[in-house]
């Protein structure tokens, strides 16, 4: 009996540290678990805040009309900054002040509405291949010589002149600069009712002589192109 005694005496503690030894183990496994679900969430709360990340973007402040021009001087009248998710944020947006400066507008933008670069064109683009733009104005007789006075700001025209039986295509994709009434008074793009008569446009330098030789020698005609 003293002998078990002292048997069961020895092995006892044995029994403690292996017991020990496996709790210590099972704590840290818990403690590693623990950490690693902390990282994880971590992880999913970044990537759930930065679906919701705000950017700056460019909304009209007012109606913007077809053929305005966004200049460093008026932008802040036409172009109001505001905040959207950036995942709803397309590629084409106007997100800074250096993109909308020497712009004009391709259609009338209701107020509000989120600008691309799609709504609008660049000056260059206007005054593409022209070595010095200049603008030059012309008066119709009638208003069927320029599209029964529908012109408006910002269209593009091409430019006939008829001589002597002879119709020739003198001058393509003319952007009007700004269209007048008969009396000289300038038609907003709103107006969809008074005829233009005198019409305003860009060309280039060297080509104005040129112009208005084909107008005093012949008669103008002017086409406006409908996707304008």
């Amino acid at each position: 009996m003293s002998r078990n005694k002292e048997q069961g005496y020895k092995e006892m503690p044995g029994k403690r540290f292996s017991f020990s030894k496996r709790k210590t183990g099972v704590s840290l496994a818990a403690l590693a678990a623990a950490v690693a679900m902390f990282v994880i969430l971590l992880q999913m709360e970044k990537n759930i805040l930065s679906q919701y990340e705000k950017g700056e973007i460019y909304v009209a402040a007012q109606t913007i009309t077809k053929g305005q021009m966004i200049t460093e001087e008026n932008y802040q009248e036409f172009f109001r900054l505001s905040e959207m998710d950036k995942l709803l944020i397309p590629d084409t947006a106007l997100t800074n002040p250096d993109q909308i400066q020497g712009l004009a507008a391709t259609f009338e933008v209701e107020p509000g509405t989120l600008l691309t670069k799609g709504m609008f064109e660049g000056v260059n683009d206007i005054w593409n291949g022209m070595e010095e733009p200049v603008i030059a104005g012309f008066r119709a007789e009638d208003i069927y010589q320029v599209a029964g006075g529908t012109l408006r700001a910002g269209d593009r025209v091409h430019i006939y002149i008829v001589k002597e039986g002879e119709t020739i295509l003198a001058w393509e994709r003319v952007y009007v600069q700004q269209v007048f009434d008969a009396s000289g008074a300038n038609i907003p793009n709103t107006d969809h009712v008074t005829a233009a008569q005198r019409v305003n446009i860009y060309l280039d330098k060297r080509e104005v002589a040129a112009f208005y030789t084909g107008i005093e020698e012949g008669s103008v005609r002017v086409v406006r192109l409908c996707q304008s």
